[in-house]
């Protein structure tokens, strides 16, 4: 009778262990989003249109390991830029520059990123975007003490400072790492009493 009990919970055990490393693959596992959704792409707006971008960014929530996939004419471009030159569509000495129709962007830091077109006119025109990116819980580390202001430019690109200004509100505990804190208390419990 013993011997059937604990055989049975090292069953549960293994059926609990294999859904904890599941849910965990899912919790850290990246997305891809295709800029624009797949109907619009990277493309120069249409009449009153300048702010579709960054409305299509707020229905979207990213996290480091996220992937931009850019969709757009050849003869385009996909610059990535600091907040003065997204402000100004300042085309010159782009942080990074994309050609060739597809490009994908793979965030490497929270913070905000800065996108804008590099067809003349185009970024005037609507064609630009920022991304925020966000600390996922699981991914959460101590600050840094920030450093003395050197009067060199605080929008996550200056030499000065990597970090962004402020850490969002998504750093709270999400519902997935509460639930797998207690599937691995469950497991714990269950492997002590085998």
């Amino acid at each position: 009778m013993a011997y059937a009990l604990t055989m049975k919970l090292r069953k549960l055990t293994l059926v609990l262990l294999i859904t904890l490393i599941a849910l965990n693959l899912i919790c850290v596992s990246s997305f891809e989003f295709e800029v624009g959704g797949k109907k619009r792409g990277w493309t120069k707006p249409i009449r009153n249109e300048t702010g579709a971008y960054n409305i299509w960014a707020t229905k979207h929530r990213f996290h480091i390991g996220d992937i931009l996939y850019f969709k757009y004419h050849e003869n385009d471009s996909v610059l990535v830029v600091n907040k003065t030159s997204y402000k100004s569509c300042t085309l010159s000495n782009p942080i990074a520059t994309f050609k060739g129709g597809n490009t994908t962007f793979q965030f490497d830091r929270y913070g905000y990123f800065y996108f804008i077109s590099g067809q003349n006119g185009h970024c005037k025109a609507g064609q630009k975007l920022i991304v925020r990116v966000m600390v996922h819980p699981l991914h959460m580390v101590p600050q840094l003490a920030p450093s003395p202001n050197d009067g060199s430019s605080r929008d996550g690109w200056g030499t000065s400072n990597w970090l962004p200004d402020s850490v969002n509100s998504s750093g709270k505990g999400s519902v997935a790492s509460y639930m797998m804190t207690a599937l691995g208390a469950m497991m714990v419990i269950l492997y002590s009493l085998a």
